[in-house]
């Protein structure tokens, strides 16, 4: 069985060179309604990536203050927070063996992820083809999957967490068989 997994990033921008809060990301099997695995999640330096000339936008950062308290606590702490170097270096380790890489909306996570490898100077660990837009998905079917059974909005392992869910429920609306 071919192995997908979702990524989701927070962030203090839109742009491919947004500063990075926060990373989330699970393994799951498309197939069934199996629950997901392998969780991936972290908090990169805020300061590192300054150095880096990594970018952040008032009006992103205006629209993180309206957001649950709760979230933005955990966003914006930055406790346990690693380095660029290092967190690409576990996005490289944890994406091995995986064969496609959802992201929601083309031009975002995946772009930005990408823009933090080029800044430390490491291969990309997947190829463009193995990326896939759940958002497209989404919108094949009756209504998003996500509403109704999202919680913790923003946090990118929640989101990453609902998001493999909703590309099961839509693999089995369209009849995607394996």
């Amino acid at each position: 069985m071919a192995i997908h997994a979702t990524i989701d990033l927070e962030t203090l921008d839109v742009k491919p060179t947004a500063t990075v809060l926060t990373l989330g990301g699970v393994k799951f099997n498309p197939a069934n309604d199996s629950e997901p695995y392998d969780e991936l999640y972290f908090k990169i330096s805020v300061d590192d990536q300054d150095g880096y000339g990594r970018t952040t936008n008032d009006s992103t950062i205006a629209w993180w203050a309206t957001q649950d308290p709760k979230i933005m606590e955990e966003a914006f702490d930055q406790d346990d927070a690693i380095t660029v170097k290092e967190a690409c270096a576990r996005i490289a380790k944890w994406s091995v063996g995986v064969d496609t890489f959802w992201g929601q909306g083309y031009g975002f996570d995946f772009t930005m992820m990408e823009n933090l490898f080029y800044n430390v100077e490491r291969p990309i660990p997947w190829q463009f083809w193995q990326v896939l837009d759940s958002r497209t998905l989404f919108k094949m079917i009756s209504r998003d999957p996500r509403k109704g059974m999202q919680t913790d909005l923003h946090n990118a392992l929640a989101d990453a967490y609902f998001q493999a869910k909703a590309i099961q429920i839509a693999h089995k609306e369209l009849g995607k068989t394996y």
